[in-house]
């Protein structure tokens, strides 16, 4: 085992992925390491997220706040309003909460062992991992997607996911080296995301290749088998865009809990097979010959969307009017900014 994570780590020492928040190999062995707050922050927008997605959101919030204190005192909007785009909202919500709760019980500093990591908001155990192996050399194990795949495949683990999860990690703790763990934690997943690919992996130049089991069964392009995912149902509401004659548009927060929560939107109706009809106020509505769709982890959204043009003095039932001047459609997450999109047409003030 330990011949194996030596070979990967000099593969990694010639071949790393070059990202923002990480410290080069060379570095590493030079005694430098990298920031706990950089490293927690990619790791958050990592999940379910790509790199190169979040290549410019790390460095924006970065340089807003560039400490977990910064974030901390940050106002609750302006972090939402920075992470729009990036999805899954729950994240950023979460990512306030820990960096106060990092500020307020840890003196600014974050846990270096996994147990006291896990019990920061919006850190399970995966996350806890990645930042106590990368941090801070803890010789922790971490198990993305990536992982799983390398695992499956080197050890030609026919077993679906997610059933299979427990065998994977008891086989990827196994390989997990005392030396330099964090570097060997970045190396399995960078050989994930660049040799042991999900489709046409480039077996003939990986580290691993002599003792790959699924390259000499011949198997490895069917790993990792996944149990077959539910068909995802669509789910259908209406979408209230709304500008006065000021040129103000009118908009809601969200509510805390559940999807998009604490996220600038269109007052809307509920989400589901037959939305009601619920505009925010009496006016002509208009309603747009196209449907603004977005696909969440668990369903197909379908919005109709209603535009109004009202008076300057209107008054909503809910909501407020943002300033045209102020009103900033990146602001907004995914969804809504597709229903501006198409509305913000017809809604031109002269």
């Amino acid at each position: 085992m330990r011949e194996q994570a030596l070979q990967l780590l000099q593969w990694y020492d010639r071949h790393a992925r070059s990202m923002p928040w990480r410290v080069p190999p060379e570095d590493r062995k030079n005694g430098v390491m990298p920031d706990p707050y950089g490293v927690w922050l990619s790791e958050v927008m990592l999940q379910q997220t790509t790199v190169a997605a979040v290549r410019d959101y790390w460095r924006k919030f970065t340089d807003i706040w560039p400490t977990v204190a910064d974030l901390a005192a940050a106002e609750d909007a302006e972090v939402m309003a920075a992470w729009a785009g990036l999805g899954y909202y729950a994240r950023a919500r979460n990512l306030l909460k820990c960096a106060r709760v990092v500020v307020t019980d840890h003196g600014g500093q974050f846990p270096r062992d996994h147990a006291t990591l896990l019990t920061l908001p919006g850190i399970g155990p995966y996350t806890a991992a990645a930042v106590a192996a990368i941090a801070f050399d803890q010789p922790e194990t971490v198990l993305d997607g990536n992982v799983e795949r390398v695992m499956s495949r080197i050890h030609d683990v026919h077993t679906p996911l997610p059933a299979a999860k427990p065998e994977l990690m008891a086989l990827a703790q196994a390989l997990t080296p005392v030396e330099r763990p964090g570097d060997y934690a970045q190396a399995v997943m960078d050989l994930g995301a660049t040799i042991c690919t999900p489709k046409s992996p480039a077996c003939g130049i990986c580290p691993w290749r002599d003792p790959c089991r699924a390259r000499m069964a011949g198997t490895a392009a069917e790993l990792p088998q996944k149990t077959p995912k539910k068909k995802v149902p669509t789910r259908r509401g209406i979408a209230y865009v709304t500008r006065r004659a000021d040129g103000a548009w009118l908009l809601e927060t969200r509510p805390e809990k559940g999807l998009l929560g604490g996220m600038l939107g269109w007052p809307g109706s509920d989400w589901g097979d037959a939305p009601v009809a619920d505009p925010p106020l009496d006016a002509d509505w208009y309603r747009l010959d196209a449907t603004a769709r977005h696909t969440f982890t668990h369903f197909h959204l379908e919005l109709t969307i209603m535009t109004a043009r009202v008076p300057a003095d209107a008054v909503a039932d809910r909501g407020d009017f943002i300033p045209h001047g102020t009103f900033r459609p990146a602001a907004l997450p995914t969804v809504m900014r597709k229903v501006y999109d198409l509305a913000s047409g017809q809604l031109i003030i002269d």
